[in-house]
């Protein structure tokens, strides 16, 4: 029986690195398969086919930046795990990331409940095995840096869901507040709530979006 693995890098010698490190791995005798995919659009092809195919995926290994599919609004790794959270909903997501703002990783935890989650300079060849062994187990891993990261919002006392998370990162990548419903299933009414609510939290109630943006970045959230 095959174990299904789908591994997304837009480096293909960053998909073959994988594969190598997870060919030595014992999958309790289960051949495992490999799916590779560079970029948005063939994961998500890659995803049908399989459905098409009945072919279940096991396991996802996706890095967050990857050429968006804008057809169809997979625009990084983050949306292509909840696509794949929607289809195969016993697969197992392992999330690689270069980002290590506490917003940022605190919004894929939420979004995706990942059963791993690491920066990918963490990785090694001796430790990466392991890590994979544990996650196929059952366990859940969060490298070193994903933890300090939630203990940084701890600290700063910030509690919001996923949606305020939400706000803060695509304002701070430029997104207008009149273009946020295209992004987020709220009313705009909601939006300017929860914006309110943010900037009471890290302004006081006082400034521009230039301002809460400045502030969180000031801070480390961002």
């Amino acid at each position: 029986m095959n174990y299904e693995i789908m591994i997304v890098d837009n480096l293909p010698i960053i998909v073959d690195g994988y594969i190598n490190l997870l060919s030595k791995t014992d999958f309790q005798q289960n051949k495992p398969n490999f799916i590779k995919s560079h970029n948005c659009q063939d994961a998500y092809n890659q995803i049908f086919l399989s459905l098409k195919l009945q072919v279940n995926i096991n396991l996802a290994l996706l890095d967050t930046s990857l050429p968006p599919y804008k057809d169809f609004n997979i625009n990084n790794g983050v949306d292509l795990a909840l696509l794949i959270r929607e289809k195969f909903t016993d697969c197992k997501i392992i999330i690689i990331t270069m980002e290590s703002e506490p917003l940022t990783v605190d919004r894929i935890i939420k979004k995706i409940k990942p059963e791993g989650l690491f920066s990918k300079d963490e990785i090694t060849s001796e430790s990466f095995p392991s890590i994979f062994k544990k996650i196929i187990s059952g366990n859940i891993y969060q490298s070193k840096t994903v933890i300090e990261s939630q203990r940084e919002l701890f600290k700063k006392n910030i509690n919001w869901d996923i949606y305020d998370n939400d706000i803060l990162v695509l304002l701070s990548q430029g997104v207008k507040t009149i273009n946020l419903t295209s992004y987020i299933p709220l009313s705009m009414s909601a939006i300017e709530k929860r914006k309110a609510n943010i900037k009471d939290q890290l302004l006081e109630g006082k400034g521009s979006d230039k301002d809460l943006i400045t502030k969180a970045e000031r801070i480390g959230l961002l």
